[in-house]
């Protein structure tokens, strides 16, 4: 696919994989001293907006739509909503140079664990770097702010930090010109928020909140050392203390720092015969979110947007947060256990295992399809949600949790159940009883159906 490319996207793609790729995959640094700093302001063009439109960057029309919507900015995502075939990234490649706005535009190219088998150089491409080369060269004279994805270290943060900067220079970019905000969705990134916003403050603006992930990515933290089940995600509301810890943490160090706080994804589909109730139930999000400290927020949807909005309409027009969290852990290991202290469900209903195995096999047969969300019973679902869906199954099955039918989830439980909605021959299946019946929670099922089926064609 490299010679589909233009000449000089491809020349940028070469030279951060040659400068770059001998630090790939990037080495754990989990610490790191933080001196006193401020965040970079928000950039002038996202300054008093409040909600921005996620769109999967392969979905041309749905891209133009957005870029035509009253969306106050547009999110082209490679990551949890795109499903990463040939022909999705070409058709995302393809368009990038040929959409042209006023409206600002924020790209989230793949986390740094991903690879692009449909480009080679001096092995499969590094997905980030694919993604990103691609977005900056596209509009060189006036670059998109970038979501960075996934961050857990201080490593990683240097890594993404080399990238833009030679990026910059390449394209005859001032330094810091390309302005990003950090996604904070995974626990250890949580942990070294701080450190993060600090390594790249000259050009990060904000901290991002993904609670799906993040829930996710707690469950591979707390992994085989809990031996309690953890609640279906119904019972994982930001009204849960652990999750309200996540949240304030987030907003406090954006507060310090002089950075901008952004809320989660409203993800509800409404019913078109009777919107009203998924719209009220995004504002009411949307309001806990700005008494939180939170300033905006993504749509999944057009129709959502107006309801986004109507959550932060009485917040300033100054996108920093206004309040200071309630509850302020005095140290980190006070911290640490408020966020890990989640509730013990004496059992699981048998409801929620049957929901949690439909969400992770429709976006894992999607997926595969070329499709990167769903929509079912009323909610978007991406891969977000079917990372958690079987990093639940796999926890649960680990501890062999109780049922409501008095019976435990076993094994063999597990794959009657998932008999009874896809058969053994599917590849939905084999992925999901591969990450569910593994001894440990793997990291990403991107990466892992890429392994057991050598890639998406």
């Amino acid at each position: 696919m490299s010679s589909l490319l233009p000449p000089d996207t491809l020349a940028l793609l070469q030279v951060l994989h040659r400068e770059l790729r001998p630090a790939w995959p990037v080495a754990p640094e989990y610490t790191a001293l933080v001196q006193p700093y401020r965040a970079a302001s928000v950039p002038e063009n996202l300054r008093g907006r409040r909600a921005e439109l996620i769109v999967e960057a392969s979905d041309v029309a749905a891209l133009r739509a957005a870029l035509a919507s009253d969306a106050d900015a547009v999110v082209i995502d490679f990551d949890d909503t795109f499903s990463p075939t040939r022909d999705n990234v070409w058709a995302a490649y393809d368009e990038l140079p040929g959409l042209h706005t006023d409206k600002p535009l924020l790209v989230r190219p793949r986390a740094l664990y991903a690879v692009e088998p449909h480009l080679d150089f001096g092995g499969p491409g590094i997905a980030a770097l694919c993604d990103l080369g691609v977005a900056l060269a596209a509009w060189r004279d006036n670059p998109p702010h970038i979501y960075i994805p996934k961050l857990e270290t201080v490593s990683e943060a240097h890594f993404w930090g080399e990238a833009l900067t030679l990026a910059e220079r390449h394209l005859g970019l001032s330094e810091n010109s390309v302005r990003v905000c950090l996604q904070i969705e995974t626990f250890a990134g949580l942990m070294n928020a701080d450190a993060l916003l600090h390594r790249l403050h000259g050009r990060a603006y904000g901290l991002n909140a993904g609670r799906w992930d993040y829930v996710f990515s707690l469950i591979k933290h707390l992994g085989e050392r809990r031996t309690q089940p953890l609640p279906p995600r119904r019972d994982l509301t930001m009204d849960v203390d652990a999750m309200c810890a996540y949240a304030e943490e987030l907003v406090r160090v954006c507060r310090e720092r002089g950075a901008e706080a952004i809320g989660g994804t409203a993800s509800l589909a409404p019913d078109p015969a009777n919107p009203g109730p998924a719209l009220q139930a995004v504002t009411l999000d949307k309001q806990r979110e700005a008494a939180q400290g939170f300033t905006a927020a993504w749509a999944g949807l057009p129709e959502l947007l107006d309801a986004v909005r109507e959550g932060f309409e009485d917040q300033s027009s100054v996108n920093v947060p206004a309040k200071v969290p309630a509850k302020v852990p005095a140290k980190q290991s006070d911290l640490y256990a408020r966020l890990t202290q989640l509730p013990a469900p004496p059992f699981i209903p048998v409801e929620d295992v049957r929901e949690a195995l439909s969400i992770a096999l429709e976006v894992f047969a999607a997926w595969f399809g070329g499709r990167g969300v769903v929509t079912r019973k009323g909610r978007i679902e991406d891969t977000a949600t079917a990372e958690l869906a079987r990093a639940q199954l796999w926890q649960w099955v680990r501890v062999g949790a109780a049922l409501d039918d008095g019976s435990t989830l076993s094994r063999e439980r597990y794959l009657s159940e998932r008999r009874e909605l896809l058969a053994d021959s599917e590849q939905a299946s084999q992925l999901l009883d591969h990450l569910v019946l593994s001894a440990s929670c793997a990291a990403y099922f991107p990466r892992e159906a890429q392994r057991l089926s050598g890639g998406l064609r």
